[in-house]
């Protein structure tokens, strides 16, 4: 799991879903990518892809504490290496535009990774890529200097060491503690000179991509115009990019289906937006690409507040709120079923699914009420009161989020039922994560995690115990010591179908615990111009940025 993140129809937070392909008969009945695919020789040479997108970024290190936005991964994607690339079953090969070989050279006494890098690869200043990076990033993220504002160490805290093999392009990487899910580190890979101090960490990329090693090339990041365009790098080794340029144009959500129609954009993910499913469904010159999505989206409980740092508390709203009737007024008019998630590590579609929920996912609000008469908050009218303190919550969503909107009325005339007030506290998109999600301004949060081919991996990072005053992404500032050694136990776990038993064995205590509230898997939903080909709803593929193009 990478962490990215997404505000029910609005930001976007990048985590957990599995690798080892799509499970079949899962609740969307919906395939598994939907991209308009055609043959390189079908999609035509040049043209302009723009692209809306939904927060404009300022820090473009992926790493940073601040920086695994969707929006921004998307872009990074198409202009930094990343060393393995996933299939449409979420399956993970090496890529060999960046990796000449890759091999587990040895797992006893020590697990030993050797990357062979790609005798072209290099960086845009003329840089060869090498193993001075692998070593420069891992030095940042593990997690042994403060210094460093990181967004997770999972997979880099269990490595001893990053050395030079044969040559300055093979890496050697010894782990100190076994680690399943290897192929998700190192990318995206960064230069050496640019995140290998905590001055650089911190600045380099703030607002700018200095250095690129893909198929496009920073263009320009216009600030005033709220865009990012990106350029068919002439330096680029692999396969020639099809496109010139993409531009990522940042709009509110609400303003993308009118931008679609009116020729301004080429496509957007539509997230779960019925209204624009029904608008563009059947449109001439438009097509919705629909797949089982990645995605599921939740409730953060802020474990650091003075109300919900109370477990039974925690427990006691869960279980005041009617999950199903949330997803469905979420969902409606959309494709697929809506059913609820009862599993934070996989979505209903991938294998290692399972139902963990038990009692802590039951809508009971008689228990809801005992819970909260047992912890001392009684009755007073519209919220109950104890030592002086009225049972008020504040739910903070991005403004344009209109079905976090609509999901918050229901919870609050919910919650209000058992004695719990809750204050809708809409706030500017672009705040949403870093002004209010990251320092705690909150007690309850709505966004989505969207998926990965790594379901175990960064387990650490978002529900282990926050150490040293780093929260990682661990946002509700929640976990215990017991929960700490189950999360390691998967994530060391070198065998796959042990690793799943560890992660659910650790899903069941993060339900014990309340740390968060899974609420629904979520269709993607991608509307397009007819005429794009390559591109749309990828569930857990990764694009191919080269062959992204208009049809002949």
């Amino acid at each position: 799991m990478t962490l990215v993140r997404v505000a029910l129809s609005a930001a976007v937070l990048i985590t957990l879903v599995g690798c080892g392909g799509t499970r079949p008969g899962g609740p969307s009945a919906l395939a598994p990518y939907d991209i308009g695919p055609v043959p390189r020789d079908a999609v035509r040479d040049g043209g302009t892809l723009r692209l809306a997108a939904g927060e404009f970024r300022t820090q473009w290190n992926y790493w940073h504490l601040g920086g695994p936005n969707l929006d921004a991964v998307t872009v990074l994607r198409a202009t930094l290496p990343w060393l393995f690339r996933a299939d449409a079953t979420g399956t993970v090969h090496p890529n060999p535009d960046y990796l000449a070989r890759v091999r587990v050279a040895r797992t006893r006494p020590r697990q030993v990774v050797v990357y062979d890098i790609a005798p072209k690869a290099r960086w845009s200043d003329g840089t060869p890529i090498g193993y001075r990076d692998f070593q420069a990033l891992w030095r940042a993220t593990r997690g042994k200097n403060p210094a460093f504002s990181i967004a997770t160490s999972t997979g880099y805290d269990r490595i001893r060491s990053v050395e030079r093999g044969t040559g300055d392009r093979q890496v050697v990487v010894t782990f100190a503690r076994p680690f399943g899910e290897w192929p998700e580190l190192f990318s995206p890979l960064y230069p050496a000179k640019t995140i290998g101090t905590p001055e650089r960490w911190d600045h380099a990329w703030l607002n700018r991509l200095p250095v690129t090693a893909g198929p496009f090339r920073l263009e320009r990041i216009d600030r005033t115009a709220q865009t990012v365009s990106i350029v068919r790098d002439p330096a680029w080794w692999g396969s020639r990019a099809k496109l010139d340029r993409i531009v990522f144009r940042y709009l509110a959500r609400d303003a993308m289906p009118g931008a679609l129609l009116g020729g301004e954009i080429d496509g957007f993910d539509a997230g779960p937006d019925a209204a624009a499913y029904a608008r563009l469904q059947g449109t001439s010159g438009v097509v919705v690409r629909r797949a089982a999505g990645p995605d599921f989206t939740q409730l953060t409980f802020n474990g650091a507040g003075p109300i919900l740092s109370a477990p039974e508390v925690r427990r006691a709203v869960a279980m005041a709120i009617d999950r199903p009737t949330v997803a469905r007024s979420a969902l409606h008019g959309l494709p697929g079923r809506p059913e609820v998630m009862n599993d934070h590590v996989y979505v209903d579609t991938q294998r290692g699914y399972q139902d963990n929920a038990g009692r802590a996912g039951a809508y009971d609000p008689a228990e809801a009420r005992r819970l909260l008469d047992r912890a001392g908050w009684t009755p007073a009218g519209e919220a109950r009161r104890k030592n002086g303190r009225s049972l008020t919550l504040r739910f903070v969503f991005p403004e344009s989020a209109t079905t976090s909107r609509q999901s918050g009325e229901l919870i609050q005339a919910m919650l209000r039922r058992v004695g719990v007030r809750l204050l809708l506290h809409p706030v500017p998109d672009g705040d949403f994560f870093d002004r209010y999600l990251l320092p705690g301004a909150f007690d309850i949060a709505p966004f989505t995690w969207h998926g990965t081919p790594y379901p175990i991996s960064n387990l650490e990072s978002v529900y282990a115990r926050p150490r040293g005053g780093a929260v990682q992404q661990n946002l509700a500032r929640i976990g215990s010591a017991r929960l700490d050694r189950r999360l390691a136990e998967a994530v060391g776990d070198l065998d796959p179908d042990h690793a799943r038993r560890a992660a659910n064995a650790a899903d069941r205590m993060i339900w014990d615990e309340t740390h968060s509230l899974p609420l629904y898997q979520r269709p993607q939903i991608v509307p397009v111009r007819s005429s794009l080909a390559n591109w749309g709803a990828f569930g857990l593929s990764d694009p191919i940025w080269t062959d992204i193009g208009f049809r002949r």
